[in-house]
């Protein structure tokens, strides 16, 4: 186990490595959303309008993979957890904005990197564009949004395990348990 240790610990302090295995990593996910087929617009669509629950598929498949292997790496002491504080205003707002950009151009910004990948021109200007336009106004209206929207209802960095006061795999495995139900239903239901 020292060895793991080690291992890991010369992994996270070499900024390089970190940066290779991101890219690395982003973009075998940029080709699995690509292959998964939600880098489409019509997909994106589909969605939305309850028709098509490719993008519900691959997300659960993706929530639950990562639930699992996050909390087994956390329960062989091989990763630790380090959630980033939140608040209730910061997460309307954000919500706020994702909806509107992903109602607009029917892309959330994981499929916009993998739509410009496989060559769609609307997620590179519409998309790109449209993130680099918020980005900037949303950096130039933070100071007024901090203490206006973002800090009210700070909670803190707590997770759901915490808050509940139970070991996370009594939350993580019926987690699991109903996004499968859900996978399956959506199945034989033929969505």
């Amino acid at each position: 186990m020292e060895v793991i240790d080690s291992m890991l610990e010369s992994l996270r302090s070499n900024h390089r490595v970190q940066l290779a295995i991101g890219l690395f990593i982003g973009i075998i996910f940029g080709f699995l959303l690509q292959k998964g087929g939600v880098t489409r617009y019509e997909v994106i669509v589909g969605q939305i309008l309850l028709a098509d629950f490719t993008v519900f598929k691959v997300m659960a498949s993706a929530v639950i993979t990562g639930m699992i292997g996050v909390h087994l790496l956390r329960s062989l002491g091989m990763v630790k957890l380090h959630p980033k504080p939140g608040s209730f205003g910061s997460s309307a707002l954000g919500g706020l904005i994702f909806g509107v950009g992903f109602a607009l151009l029917g892309y959330c910004p994981g499929t916009i990197a993998g739509a410009v990948g496989q060559g769609s021109v609307d997620a590179l200007l519409g998309g790109v564009g449209g993130i680099l336009f918020g980005a900037g106004i949303f950096a130039g209206a933070y100071p007024r949004l901090q203490e206006m929207v973002l800090k009210r209802g700070e909670f803190g960095d707590v997770t759901f395990p915490e808050i509940l006061g139970v070991n996370p795999w009594a939350v993580v495995i019926p987690g699991v348990m109903i996004l499968l139900g859900l996978l399956f239903w959506v199945e034989e239901m033929g969505f």
